[in-house]
């Protein structure tokens, strides 16, 4: 076999996209299916549901901290190393909690341990194609697509913990098993994609590789850091607004539970619909435009949310908000990803959003009795807006470094 030309990003195709996405949503199942494993938690250990909150809490916040420390190593040679260890783990981990009661403890937090190196791996996977945009689209779609079966589907089966702990040991063998798929960091040069061509030399050795003065790397490695602080602080203050839509609109629209369900399901439609949006768009439009218009549009409609006293109003206000979240969300994940094409920042963005989602229902809830729930919409509708500044700043650049990388290596049509 020929080793791979690791100078370039490589294009989506079946064997890679299945790869990377497979691992991703292995990484990610725990997240979407919290709810369902705190109800497992329950039936498994015979405990309350505040202490089984704090276990799932605990095994997410893993997830997470494992994801930001490891990913480093998913930006060079390492990669499918990592997705390997953290799948295995994931399976052996999730299955012991699935099948052995007195183990679900130790078996969660050694399987979110596990997760986390799935998902940083997967997310510096994404980095490694062509077109960022329409890869964060497809990503999405897959993500949201399979995560609506299964979160159909397990409630049907039951919420034992095999059913539920089992679910996540199966997606962890099914990454595990297309790993060896997985793209390779493409840029032998950890520099190489972490820079910007203007008004600085460039030397191209005979490895292929594109190398930039360290200046300017030093700027796009600010950009880089300054992009995950941005991203964690917006992430959570949106999923305050998820965590607490439920309570908010009962108390002020008159929300059934039919409705949140309802509101619920209408939102994962919409993310779904983003997905297929951002698929068709692709680069056509530049990020920085879109992503400060997608931004001041969900402070505006996250603001809207708290004054909607009209059950289908809220419901109409939320699922429009949670449309354009999804399709912000990718737009980070594609600044991200273009930022460098080792994934050195789209590795670690998706284990920063897993803090905020761990951490935003204890958040949300602080915020609401300290500010009441239209100061609390307030609060996080301004925080959009003065997001959407170093967003836009951060993405512009990520599109003019994509441009560079372009002229400065030629790809090819495979």
């Amino acid at each position: 076999m020929t080793a791979p030309d690791l100078s370039t990003r490589v294009p989506l195709r079946l064997p890679t996209a299945t790869a990377t996405f497979a691992i991703g949503i292995a990484g990610y199942l725990g997240v979407n299916l919290s709810p369902y494993m705190i109800t497992a938690a329950q039936t498994g250990l015979g405990i309350d549901i505040l202490a089984a909150s704090w276990l799932v809490t605990a095994t997410l916040l893993l997830t997470a901290v494992t994801g930001l420390a490891i990913a480093p190593l998913c930006a060079g040679a390492h990669r499918r190393t990592v997705a390997r260890a953290g799948l295995a783990l994931g399976a052996l981990g999730f299955a012991t909690a699935a099948l052995v009661p007195s183990a679900i403890i130790p078996g969660l937090l050694a399987g979110g341990i596990g997760a986390g190196g799935a998902v940083a791996a997967s997310g510096a996977a994404l980095a490694a194609f062509r077109n960022p945009d329409r890869v964060a689209g497809f990503n999405g779609l897959a993500n949201r697509g399979v995560i609506t079966v299964v979160l159909a589907v397990i409630p049907l089966i039951g919420l034992a913990p095999i059913d539920v702990f089992g679910a996540l040991a199966l997606f962890s063998v099914i990454g595990l098993v297309v790993s060896a798929w997985l793209p390779a960091a493409p840029v032998l040069d950890p520099q190489a994609g972490a820079a910007v061509a203007e008004a600085m030399p460039i030397e191209i050795p005979p490895t292929g590789a594109v190398r930039f003065s360290p200046a300017r790397s030093r700027n796009v490695t600010l950009a880089g850091f300054g992009l995950l602080v941005v991203f964690a602080l917006w992430a959570a203050s949106e999923d305050s607004l998820w965590a607490m839509a439920g309570v908010m609109g009962a108390e002020q629209a008159a929300l059934t539970p039919e409705g949140l369900g309802l509101a619920l399901s209408g939102a994962t439609a919409g993310g779904l619909v983003g997905s297929l949006l951002l698929m068709i768009v692709g680069d056509r439009l530049g990020r920085a435009v879109p992503l400060v218009t997608l931004l001041i549009a969900g402070g505006i409609l996250k603001i809207v949310e708290g004054f909607t006293t009209d059950a289908t109003a809220f419901i109409i206000v939320f699922v429009a908000w949670n449309t354009v979240y999804a399709l912000a969300f990718m737009y980070f994940v594609s600044t991200s990803a273009a930022l460098d094409a080792d994934g050195r920042w789209s590795g670690p963005l998706l284990a920063v959003y897993l803090v905020g989602s761990a951490l935003t229902p204890v958040i949300g809830a602080a915020l609401v009795g300290i500010l009441g729930y239209q100061g609390f919409v307030i609060a996080l509708g301004i925080a959009s807006f003065v997001l959407a500044i170093p967003a836009g700043a951060i993405a512009l650049l990520s599109s003019r470094i994509e441009r560079t990388a372009r002229i400065a290596i030629p790809e090819t049509v495979a």
